[in-house]
């Protein structure tokens, strides 16, 4: 790194702009641990300017900035910021060296410290109430002097709340969210400065039981976690603690007589209570509030984005049969809008399906098993209502509106409100399609956490399915934070020894699961487990900051360290109970899934391997030097052993194939081999794909890294059962559980398991399958990250004859990367935007005829920051 120009020198060409903490705009972050982004913008981007150092200055919110010393460092992603008191606001700034000298100082940002449980005054309350029947509405007056400066409300629940501060809703939807309460329940800050006003002035919260004591889990439990709900609010200005929960509060019932995750909310909106949110309020009748027994310990603030609502779309009416069949055109979660015509006493239902039976029309609702997904509201006048619910969300892409007329509706989607931060389009519609796909099922399956479906009796974070899709999921979304707060959850619920659960929080109990007549346990299962390690590495890669691995080291470590006790005294694990295995394989007994064709012991003791060279790399960025020689070499060994053991029947096997070449268990002078036989089996079955969960995000891989690019894009786009594009052209708006959920004749798949309570397994919103739009990016594109955060991107675009035409971005940590590409037989011509602060490496698909003209000169290896055009004659088409 060159020496630090002096403090007195100008690049006055260079600014810092997107200055920002690792948590976005949130308000109320943890006070330890903060870090900085921020981006650069010259106007002369050349690859010869670049940042050398960095100077950070800061002071109470407000006050004067005071200057830090300079640093010689070239990072701007995740750069160490120190720490926060609790409820501190402090602001900062950043300038930059090049090599021509200091930028400008950026825009301040204020940074707003949240408060943990042993800050806050207020304690959880509530009354008493049934499981899942009327939601305990929670209220207290108060009066302000005057209008503050600032006001905060601190927000949060045993179970879920809403909040309204004189009569405007002022929480997000589901807060604070499920984690794993038994050690970590979020705390949200509000800024309510502009709903408070001098005088008097009212807070009302509702409550119901969410995932902390409602029905949650296909085992139908309920308490999972404590056997009362409550809240806890506290409300701060300027001047100190307004009003924070406690015994003063008064509670009663009011309109919503029940709301269930599963089962949908109950309205009756003849109970609403008349002049709630003013003050004066008669609440005679209610009762004194009393204190949740609560370890206040686990109470911290919020670091991911809440659940907001993310899209409305207008569903289209039409009438059936003494109902109004709606049709939002997209498979969603989330409820219906709706606004009726009726009157007094009539009760409405709202009957939710992410397909229809092909045979009758109806709301198809078997794959719901025990989940009712119905909202039903009682009407308390004549005339139009606006109706939605509470504290539920349903899978859905039709509904069925009964007992009165509909005026207008709508589809509402909520998901954890992660930015989009990539684009794709090209010129294959129905892989634009599927894309557009795989990025809703994320949208529906990333509400408060990474889940299976968003419909049926389960809705967990599976943590098999999290591992396959993190790499496209981090592509097509800022979900760092996101991430962050799962792999917290996923080790807090990490055993003694290690192990790690199948689905996190971990709700898994004795008795809970049985598959193939024995029961399980849900505990250290290969390719779920692993996600241990795998998530991890796939979100440094993304976003650049070694954040995560510094955070989840130790769960690392500890995963890998529970399959060296596995191994005993040998080298791989012997023949093991249970594996999920290749979950999934389209070969597979449709009601036994885990019976895949490759060995589940082959594919545990590779992840065994994969894993260990995943810690060894942690351990080279975060950790321990020594430790990752030894993991290393410990993942050298187990491959070696795993192939011994399994490896010649595997390779027989797309998965079995995928998984030799790409987690590096098969000999070197075999990679060869292995890969030609792959790629006859791929052009012999016409790209048909038999790969399951932990097979298909590796297989499209394994063939373009062995150069059978025809082979990759014939398997990519196929268009019959089982392949991406069939979901498509059956009408699939998200992306299915089963390759043949709606099998070729029409008719939808039965779902039925051999489980001993006999369930049935039918999803149209799971994004596993989806974990191939990151393989579409890297290479259909050609955006990769050859360096974590794409400091250093391969631009690799690989065009094919049937797909001559792409547009792609991403907003890295660093800016704006994109391509813009179309292709002929003639000529292949792209314009590439390259972030200030990256650089790019160029891969272009050239032939021995091609020549290769960059910006209007000669062919070159390396661009620089700023926008290139690149032109390729007689280039290198695939040819599916």
């Amino acid at each position: 790194m060159p020496a630090l120009p002096d403090l007195s020198t100008v690049d006055s060409s260079t600014r810092v702009t997107g200055l920002r903490s690792q948590y976005g705009d949130l308000l109320g972050v943890p006070a330890h641990g903060l870090r900085l982004d921020w981006r650069l913008v010259a106007t002369d981007a050349g690859a010869s300017v670049r940042q050398v150092g960095y100077q950070l200055a800061d002071a109470p919110a407000g006050a004067s900035l005071r200057e830090c010393e300079p640093v010689a460092d070239g990072s701007s992603i995740g750069v160490q910021a120190g720490d926060l008191a609790p409820g501190e606001r402090r602001d900062v700034a950043v300038r930059v060296a090049t090599e021509a000298g200091w930028t400008p100082w950026s825009d301040t940002l204020t940074l707003e410290a949240g408060l943990a449980g042993a800050d806050l005054t207020a304690r959880v309350i509530g009354i008493p109430s049934p499981i899942e029947g009327p939601v305990q509405l929670l209220r207290r007056e108060f009066a302000l002097d005057g209008a503050p400066v600032r006001a905060r409300l601190r927000l949060s629940a045993l179970g879920l709340v809403d909040a309204w501060v004189n009569g405007v809703k002022v929480s997000s939807i589901l807060t604070p969210g499920w984690t794993s309460y038994q050690r970590r329940v979020l705390v949200d800050t509000i800024d309510v400065t502009d709903v408070v006003r001098p005088g008097a002035n009212v807070i009302v919260l509702a409550v119901g039981d969410g995932w902390y004591r409602g029905r949650f889990g296909f085992a139908n439990r309920t308490e999972i976690y404590g056997d009362r709900s409550g809240a806890l609010a506290q409300l701060e200005t300027e001047d100190g603690i307004v009003v924070a929960t406690d015994e003063t509060w008064r509670g009663g019932f009011g309109a919503v007589r029940g709301a269930s995750l599963y089962d949908g909310t109950t309205v009756d909106l003849r109970e609403t209570p008349e002049g709630l949110h003013s003050p004066g309020f008669d609440d005679s009748t209610w009762i004194a509030a009393s204190v949740v027994p609560a370890d206040l310990t686990v109470f911290e603030p919020r670091v991911a984005p809440p659940v907001r609502v993310v899209a409305e779309l207008p569903m289209e009416a039409t009438a059936r049969s003494g109902a109004t069949r709606l049709d939002g055109g997209q498979n969603i979660t989330g409820w219906v809008r709706a606004t009726v015509r009726g009157k007094a006493g009539d009760t409405v239902t709202v009957r939710h399906a992410e397909i229809l039976d092909p045979k009758s029309g109806d709301l198809f609702t078997a794959a719901l098993r025990t989940a009712k997904a119905i909202d039903r509201y009682v009407l308390d006048r004549d005339g139009e209502h606006v109706l939605e619910p509470v504290f539920t969300f349903h899978g859905f892409r039709y509904a069925d509106v009964e007992g009165a007329d509909v005026v207008s509706a709508s589809a509402i989607a909520v998901s954890s409100d992660l930015p989009v931060r990539s684009s794709f389009r090209s010129s294959h519609e129905a892989l634009n399609r599927f894309h557009s796909n795989v990025l809703w099922s994320q949208r529906d399956n990333f509400v408060s956490l990474p889940t299976d479906c968003p419909q049926r009796d389960e809705r967990l974070g599976w943590t098999g399915d999290a591992q396959a899709f993190a790499p496209t999921a981090s592509t097509l979304m800022d979900a760092e934070t996101f991430w962050i707060s799962w792999l917290r959850d996923l080790e807090i619920d990490q055993t003694d020894d290690g192990g790690v659960a199948s689905v996190v929080p971990n709700i898994i109990g004795p008795g809970d699961m049985h598959m193939g007549g024995r029961e399980e346990t849900g505990m250290g299962l290969a390719g779920w487990a692993d996600a241990a390690t795998i998530v991890p590495l796939a979100v440094y890669d993304a976003y650049g900051s070694d954040e995560v691995l510094v955070r989840q080291l130790s769960s690392m470590r500890r995963w890998v360290q529970t399959l060296r006790r596995r191994a005993g005294e040998g080298v791989v694990m012997p023949t093991l109970p249970f594996q999920y295995g290749d979950w999934l394989d389209p070969d597979a007994p449709g009601d036994r899934p885990w019976q895949a064709k490759v060995s589940s012991d082959y594919v545990a003791n590779a992840f065994y391997a994969q894993s260990a060279r995943l810690l060894a790399r942690a351990e080279r960025i975060v950790g321990d030097p020594e430790h990752a020689l030894e993991m290393d070499e410990l993942a050298d060994r187990v491959a070696a052993g795993t192939w011994e053991a399994w490896g010649e029947e595997a390779v027989t096997t797309q998965t079995g194939a995928a998984i030799a070449l790409e987690f590096r268990i098969a000999p070197e002078a075999r990679r060869d081999e292995i890969a030609a036989s792959l790629a006859v089996d791929v052009r012999r079955t016409g790209g048909r794909i038999s790969t399951g969960f932990l097979g298909t995000p590796l297989v499209l891989f394994a063939l373009s890294h062995a150069g059978y690019l025809d082979e990759a894009y014939r398997m990519l786009l196929r268009r019959d059962a089982p392949s991406w594009l069939y979901q498509v052209d059956r009408g699939a708006t998200t992306v299915w559980e089963r390759w043949d959920a709606i099998l070729p004749d029409g008719s939808i798949h039965s779902g039925a398991m051999d489980t001993k309570e006999g369930d049935s397994m039918l999803s149209f919103n799971h994004y596993a399958y989806g974990a191939m739009i990151d393989w579409v990016y890297r290479t259909v594109a050609g955006l990769e990250p050859a360096e974590p955060g794409y400091r250093t991107v391969r631009i690799a675009p690989r065009p094919a004859v049937g797909l001559d035409r792409a547009d792609a971005s991403i907003q890295t940590r660093l800016g704006t990367l994109s391509i813009s590409w179309t292709a002929t037989a003639e000529a292949f011509d792209a314009e590439v935007e390259i972030p200030f602060g990256s650089r790019g490496l160029l891969d272009l698909p050239i032939t021995d005829e091609s020549t290769v003209e960059v910006d209007g000169g000669g062919a070159a290896h390396e661009l620089g920051a700023g926008r290139h055009r690149i032109r390729v004659t007689k280039p290198s088409l695939a040819r599916p």
